[in-house]
């Protein structure tokens, strides 16, 4: 009789959560009751950003870490402030405005178990509010999957799980806005980290949107050159360069055949396509010292593990 109690137990879920909360409390509500329910073991961080509600108040009526900055930092500022303090080997990052199902939790932590550092809450396209906001996203993706190489189906889902020891080893890239998944996930993905996706439907946030699509959508739009530029310089200089030295190439033709001559302008852009290639080159092998460290210990990983 022992043997089936035993085996009708669930295995304990040991993790840390972090929850970036400004001005969260409808939020809050609804998801602190549910999490401290059905994840006891788990250590749950809520980072209060300087909300001016009652969010620090709500939080110490439950059994979580109530962390407040003096003042908004930023969600990108919260999420590095909790992992910084997080104490288990996994780390789950949610919204705490009610969108994403804490019911997820498991799919992800299962994910990571079949060898992945990072797996992400993967939004379907109805999940998203508005037409606008599927569009800037499809986008988002592209661009994101074209700099690392790799398929990114969801770039800016703020629900995902990582392994502790690597994440922190990119808290001095992350922004201390709201576009930390992009910087992330991209950091991980250009550092041979393996990113997993599990598919997930988020429901409508409650409360006020922080984030401005056009403002915010220009910012992930730089950072996904910046953080692309960091790790693969070449994706992004060797396209110029090639625009650059095709460009010169068809002027010449051009110039040539009509006046016979070859003109200063072809001159310049063949110099300009000749020093963006130099420039990618070398930041190339600046951009190998940024994820050096993170692969060796990976290898030091592994030769434990044997």
């Amino acid at each position: 009789m022992d043997s089936v109690n035993n085996s009708n137990k669930k295995t304990p879920l040991i993790f840390t959560l972090v929850l970036p909360a400004k001005n969260e409390t409808i939020g809050l509500q609804k998801m602190l009751p549910m999490l401290v329910r059905d994840y006891p073991d788990a250590e749950i961080i809520v980072v209060n950003d300087g909300s001016s509600d009652d969010t620090a108040q709500l939080c110490k009526k439950y059994p979580v870490r109530l962390i407040s900055h003096p003042y908004s930092m930023g969600n990108g500022s919260a999420i590095k402030t909790g992992a910084r303090h997080a104490s288990h080997e996994k780390i789950v990052f949610m919204d705490a405005d009610g969108q994403h199902d804490p019911g997820d939790i498991p799919r992800l932590l299962a994910r990571m178990d079949e060898g992945y550092e990072m797996v992400v809450g993967a939004r379907q396209p109805s999940s998203h509010a508005s037409m606008y906001r599927r569009l800037a996203n499809a986008t988002f993706n592209s661009l994101a999957s074209v700099m690392t190489g790799y398929q990114v189906r969801d770039l800016t889902s703020g629900f995902r799980a990582v392994r502790t020891r690597h994440f922190r080893k990119f808290l001095y890239l992350l922004p201390n806005g709201f576009s930390y998944p992009t910087t992330s996930t991209m950091a991980f993905f250009r550092s041979g980290l393996p990113v997993g996706y599990v598919p997930i439907r988020a429901t409508r946030r409650e409360g006020k949107s922080h984030i401005r699509i056009f403002r915010d959508g220009f910012r992930f739009v730089i950072i996904i050159l910046k953080i692309g530029a960091l790790f693969s310089p070449m994706r992004v200089f060797l396209p110029i360069a090639g625009a650059l030295f095709f460009t010169g190439l068809s002027y010449y033709v051009y110039t040539f055949h009509t006046f016979g001559r070859f003109t200063n302008m072809s001159a310049l852009l063949f110099t300009s396509s000749l020093l963006t290639f130099l420039i990618g080159l070398l930041s190339e092998q600046v951009s190998s010292l940024h994820y050096r460290g993170v692969q060796e210990d990976m290898r030091r990983t592994k030769r434990d593990d044997g």
